[in-house]
């Protein structure tokens, strides 16, 4: 059973600087098969933005994702946690902070990203989260 984040965390993350548009993220996560990406600005972590972030906070107010960006659809709070970190850390963290990716940051750089769905495959690989999150075709 891997006890450290590193054991368990996905790499390398991808990443999008705060001014990029919105549009073009969407476009980065379909094309990459993935639910979010680290909005990142001179290797300093700002925040994780999912595509349900862009959908809630954007799409649904109307906004033009070809002009907004992904900074600015950020929800400003931020949790991270380090490749060292247990595995009962990260659940903490999440916990904590209410939040279903954590970016991994090793000495000021962005490294991985742990999910609520990494979590379940590790703890309880027989769950239905756990199943769910291994067929990425749900992303």
């Amino acid at each position: 059973m891997a006890e450290q984040v590193r054991e368990i965390m996905t790499q390398p993350p991808y990443t999008v600087s705060p001014q990029t548009t919105l549009y073009e993220t969407a476009v980065i996560m379909r094309d990459k098969g993935i639910g979010d990406v680290v909005v990142t600005e001179n290797d300093t972590v700002l925040g994780v933005l999912t595509d349900r972030d862009i959908v809630v906070r954007c799409v649904a107010d109307g906004t033009d994702c070809g002009t907004a960006t992904a900074g600015g659809a950020l929800s400003g709070r931020l949790s991270v946690v380090g490749p060292g970190d247990s595995i009962d850390e990260a659940v903490r963290v999440m916990r904590e902070g209410a939040v279903r990716r954590l970016p991994v940051v090793d000495a000021d750089r962005v490294v991985g990203v742990v999910s609520l769905g990494d979590l379940a495959e590790e703890r309880d690989p027989s769950s239905v989260l756990a199943s769910i999150s291994r067929s990425r075709a749900n992303i």
